[in-house]
Parts: C-alpha cells; sequence; structure tokens
C-alpha cells in the first residue's frame, strides 16, 4: 500500500478533525486504528486538503514526539496542552515549520552536481560518490557566505550557483613557486562584476589580485 493510499485508509478512522486557520481548506486530526509494527509509540497525525482540481489529498505524520515535546519546540505555552485542537495543530506547525529543507537540498544537489547520472555500480564508487557531492554542497554553501556582499546571490541555490555563478569563465595567474597573484574574470559576465568586490576583500589579505581583464 504507499504511503497516500495508507494515509487515505487510517483517515477514515479519525473520529475528530480540527481545521487549520493557518492553511484555509485544511484539516488534521488523529488516526485512532491500532499502531502495530512500530518499536515505540508512535501518534499518526492525518492532514487532508483539496487540490485546485477538488481532488482530496490525505497524508499522514508520525511521531513519537510528546505534546509537551512539540510545544517546548514550538515555543507554545504549555497551559494550551489541554486543547485538542491546539495540540493536534502543534504538530502539524512543527512539521511545517521544518519546511523540507533537508528534502529541498537534496533535490538541488541532484540538479546542481548532477547526482542522478552519477551512480555507481560498486560499493565504494558509490560512496565517495556522495562524500564529494557532500564536499561540493558545502563549497557552495561556504561561496555563497564568501560572497555574502552580493545581496542576490544568498537566494541562488546549487543549481544556479553551479551554473551561473561557477560557469564565469576567467584564468589563474600563477607565480613563484605555483602562488595565486592574479585571478582574471571575464568582465562581460554579470555575476563576474557582481562577484569582483567580494573576491577581492576575501583574496586581500593573500595578496591575490582579482580583476574583470582590465590590466
Amino acid at each position: 500500500m504507499s504511503p497516500s493510499k495508507r494515509a487515505e485508509a487510517w483517515a477514515a478512522t479519525v473520529q475528530e478533525w480540527f481545521d487549520d486557520p493557518r492553511h484555509p481548506g485544511r484539516r488534521v486530526g488523529w488516526a485512532t486504528c491500532p499502531s502495530d509494527g512500530y518499536e515505540r509509540h508512535v501518534r499518526r497525525l492525518i492532514v487532508r486538503w483539496r487540490k485546485r482540481n477538488g481532488q482530496q489529498c490525505f497524508a499522514a505524520l508520525l511521531s513519537t514526539l510528546t505534546p509537551p515535546q512539540v510545544f517546548g519546540l514550538l515555543g507554545e505555552s504549555p497551559e494550551r496542552l489541554t486543547d485538542r485542537h491546539a495540540v493536534a495543530l502543534a504538530y502539524a506547525y512543527l512539521y511545517d515549520k521544518r519546511g523540507g529543507a533537508i528534502e529541498i537540498e537534496i533535490k538541488e544537489d541532484k540538479q546542481g552536481f548532477g547526482l542522478a547520472r552519477r551512480n555507481k555500480k560498486r560499493y565504494y564508487a558509490q560512496q565517495m560518490v556522495v562524500l564529494l557531492s557532500a564536499l561540493a554542497h558545502n563549497v557552495v554553501v561556504w561561496s555563497r557566505g564568501w560572497l555574502s556582499e552580493v545581496s542576490k546571490i544568498r537566494r541562488q541555490g546549487v543549481l544556479r550557483m553551479v551554473r551561473d555563478v561557477f560557469h564565469v569563465c576567467g584564468f589563474v595567474e600563477v607565480g613563484a613557486k605555483n602562488v595565486i597573484r592574479r585571478i582574471v574574470l571575464n568582465g562581460a559576465a554579470a555575476w563576474a562584476r557582481r562577484c569582483a568586490n567580494p573576491l577581492r576583500a576575501l583574496l586581500k589579505q593573500e595578496h591575490v589580485r582579482v580583476s574583470l581583464g582590465e590590466t
């Protein structure tokens, strides 16, 4: 049974639905059928809503957290623990606050680094791909911090960073003992012009000169 079908089946056991004031049309309720097969006690919150085409959708949120723990994470007053409506919504809001960040990052990494086309047959080769992708992800995140003076770069995801920012062409001038002396970026590229000053500030202590093709 697929997760959506399982959630729909569990929805039939919900005895009381609560409207979500933050998301009109969304309702939440607790599944009351036996929850076998879990090592720990699991609370199952069912969420239902309608798409624009009128189709009704269901999702199940499974949690081992107790209501006091959820309220503590949300910073809610423990006085509301006796309110069944508030408790049910608290679990939904805690999940909403999570925002699916890790799923979004994984999706961005797959798109930006082309991971879907880099699967390896051997375990150790695949493990190396995973480690290199983690390093690449960190470099992208660090780069956004290094270039934080550029306001637009803070909103760029992995795909745009790799495709637009990291694809700015240019060359590196190396001096004695393979020490980098100068980085020359393509002055015709918009991202090169935006990133030049932050790069100059970043590399100033290293005595590396950053230019846009000018001598």
